[in-house]
């Protein structure tokens, strides 16, 4: 399969481009803004690894034509590159709202909308949400912004799993609850997650491998704790 993962260089991304990289069968273009950290995936790697450096919040033509340097359908889109910001609401800027925003929805937009000629039959597209922008779940102080921006992302979700459908290209969002990443750390200093990025990324390679068989357009809530 040919596999395009965001936010590669460390965290889940990087977990996931591991795994995905196991099986003979795939090439996987990991996309970060540090191609450094992406390169040191490569070894011990039996398939193809494709380290892209390349920045989402400014997605310009030539996006897709890197793409297609490498391949030219698409089997599988994790779009798992996200940005947060932990900051009391009367302290956020516009430079805050448009960060988050840019990163967690409009490069999702700005990818898909590019990539979509190139996307294979029944190919299946993952956006990584938060347990933040699932309705009716918990909040939190500090996490306005970043809630408000994966709520978004889930609402293009089940928007598009309606445009594509006529594609036969699946679209889910998944709402991961806590994860011990380096973002989750930076962002909450001393807290212990449940779960590890190894062990989501397990679950979120079956789900971009099977789960479009059975779903569209779904909203999944992933968690063990609160948050």
């Amino acid at each position: 399969m040919n596999i395009i993962i965001t936010g590669s260089s460390r965290g889940i991304g990087l977990e996931l481009a591991k795994l995905f990289c196991k099986d003979n069968n795939n090439t996987v273009i990991g996309i970060s803004r540090t191609k450094t950290a992406n390169n040191t995936i490569k070894f011990g790697m039996n398939s193809d690894f494709i380290p892209m450096e390349y920045d989402i919040s400014i997605i310009n033509n030539d996006f897709k034509e890197r793409i297609l340097t490498h391949f030219d359908t698409i089997d599988i889109l994790i779009n798992n590159a996200g940005y947060l910001v932990n900051k009391p609401f009367k302290e956020l800027t516009d430079t805050d709202f448009d960060n988050m925003f840019t990163v967690n929805v409009k490069s999702v937009f700005k990818i898909i909308q590019q990539l979509l000629p190139n996307f294979s039959q029944k190919s299946h597209i993952v956006n990584i949400s938060s347990m933040g922008g699932f309705q009716g779940s918990a909040k939190f102080k500090g996490l306005s912004l970043y809630s408000s921006s994966k709520g978004a992302l889930n609402t293009l979700t089940e928007c598009l799993a309606e445009e594509l459908n006529e594609n036969n290209i699946s679209i889910n969002s998944l709402c991961l609850g806590a994860v011990n990443t380096e973002m989750l750390r930076e962002a909450f200093p001393g807290y212990e997650a449940p779960l590890h990025a190894n062990e989501m990324a397990v679950f979120i390679k079956e789900f971009a491998e099977t789960a479009h068989h059975y779903l569209n357009g779904k909203i999944i809530p992933v968690s063990i704790s609160t948050p």
